[in-house]
């Protein structure tokens, strides 16, 4: 910790570059430094910082961690798993690197994900570092200065797509699956969103795959909704949701969101009356179809309009949701008018990094009178208003994706239903408490979040079991000792 503090505030890279160092060096030192100083760790092994990592990783970069598959290999990519001297992988978090968080297309420089969210695995979920492996596959980049670059280390082509695309992928999950076993857990991780959800829903009921950026981002967000519901004393089914959004994010959010709205008692198609979309050509409605069933689903008999002030007017919504990438939309117009359609307005602000957020922390709770119910992609400071300290949630998916892996990785599992993401968020939900609630948070504390995380996944565990999913036989009747024996001590051994 001194060294880290020694690099000063600013120097958020440095610091990031120590810690890979270190990790290179000490693992057990690496994960036990993450796991007994989380809270002011996990902003530099991931966001924000990880954002930063990538958009320089081909400069950072010292020593090769993980895997590359390039367009190359195609044909070749089970000599390539076959050469990697692990025997056991058990988790696998890959990219191709064409949606890093907000800044788009980096390549084989997004790497920095999975390297990153394979530590998270470790250090919050508790997965043996032994058992996971972080993979991109490299099909190139459209990112022309990434391209022209002299020190790029990824290949300097177009990206590969359609059939030469999907060939390369189907060959990757088949491969994966010979070398490693059906259970081999595949996490998709910023896919671009013509290929996010499709491969989802490709691969979801062949393989133990999910994609985080879909239903961990879905979960994390759902359940700082249904936490929400104890400050307003109200349903889920009471409220109305606005997206300024229909990416996969955003659409992964919705489709989980109706699930829990039928849940509660009402019928699919008045749990999607509920929710409304905002995509670039403005809110999704039924007179200009999107030729795009996903969207469409959603589709509204309202006027059409691009103008987000005007559609919160008109829709009226009691939670408001930025998954767009559009820095400063929540503008102060916007929220105070949040303010005065709701004694409680709830509204989160998803985009990453800090600063693509559609608004900042100190906005949203300056221009709703200190009322709103807030929570962000990235983390933001501690906002002081009239006297009172807000500590601002960070709707974070280390609350989500750790956990389910855990789960699935101790219960040898084969597929991963949708369903597991909604029994993870109502977990998560339950667990805030009331003195979170004061502090303006809607999430447990970053500070317990190995303990959080382990609850999480117990839940999980249960509902594999109670479904036939899970192959981790004898079934273990206690579920909570059974997964402790499973957490990865990042102690020396004696």
């Amino acid at each position: 910790m001194d060294c880290l503090e020694l690099l000063g505030p600013e120097n958020s890279l440095a610091k990031y570059m120590y810690l890979r160092d270190l990790q290179d060096r000490n693992r057990t030192l690496f994960y036990r430094l993450l796991q007994s100083h989380g809270k002011q760790m996990l902003p530099l092994v991931y966001t924000p910082t990880v954002g930063l990592a990538c958009q320089q990783y081909s400069l950072v970069s010292r020593r090769a961690r993980g895997l590359f598959i390039t367009a190359e290999h195609t044909g070749k990519v089970a000599q390539v798993l076959a050469n990697y001297p692990v025997k056991d992988v058990r988790a696998i978090v890959v990219t191709d690197g064409e949606r890093i968080l907000g800044l788009g297309d980096l390549g084989a420089n997004g790497m920095g994900i999975p390297v990153g969210k394979i530590a998270l695995y470790t250090a919050v979920g508790g997965v043996s570092p032994s058992f996971t492996l972080p993979i991109t596959i490299d099909v190139g980049t459209n990112t022309e200065s990434i391209l022209a670059n002299e020190h790029y280390i990824g290949l300097r082509q177009k990206r590969i797509t359609g059939q030469a695309y999907d060939r390369l992928l189907d060959e990757f999950m088949d491969s994966v699956a010979k070398r490693w076993g059906r259970s081999c857990l595949v996490q998709f991780e910023d896919f671009g969103n013509k290929n996010a959800w499709r491969l989802l829903r490709k691969y979801q009921s062949r393989y133990c795959t999910f994609n985080d950026d879909i239903q961990g981002t879905a979960a994390v967000s759902v359940a700082g909704i249904l936490a929400s519901l104890k400050v307003t004393n109200s349903k889920i089914a009471d409220h109305k949701f606005l997206f300024l959004g229909a990416g996969e994010a955003a659409l992964g959010i919705a489709d989980l969101l109706a699930m829990a709205i039928v849940k509660s008692g009402l019928g699919e198609t008045e749990a999607r009356a509920r929710i409304h979309l905002i995509d670039s050509q403005g809110l999704i409605t039924k007179d200009k179809p999107r030729n795009d069933a996903h969207k469409d689903s959603f589709a509204k008999d309202l006027a059409q309009s691009k103008d987000l002030l005007q559609i919160v007017e008109l829709v009226s919504p009691t939670v408001l949701i930025g998954a767009a990438t559009q820095p400063g939309a929540f503008s102060p117009q916007v929220l105070t008018k949040m303010a005065q359609l709701n004694r409680t307005p709830v509204v989160f602000a998803l985009s990453n990094p800090t600063c693509k957020a559609e608004c900042t922390a100190e906005d949203a709770y300056r221009h709703t009178e200190g009322r709103v119910l807030f929570a962000s992609g990235s983390p933001f400071d501690p906002v002081t208003l009239n006297g009172r300290t807000f500590h601002p949630a960070q709707c974070n998916n280390v609350y989500i994706f750790p956990a389910v892996a855990f789960a699935v990785v101790c219960c040898r599992v084969y597929t991963i239903p949708d369903e597991v993401f909604l029994v993870a968020a109502e977990t998560l939900a339950q667990l805030t408490s009331p003195a979170d609630f004061d502090n303006g948070a809607l999430y447990p504390p970053l500070d317990s979040i190995r303990d959080t995380s382990l609850q999480i996944a117990v839940k999980v565990a249960e509902f594999l079991y109670s479904k036939g999913l899970a192959h981790a036989m004898p079934e273990p009747t206690d579920k909570m000792t059974f997964l402790k024996s499973k957490l990865y001590d990042a102690s020396y051994a004696a």
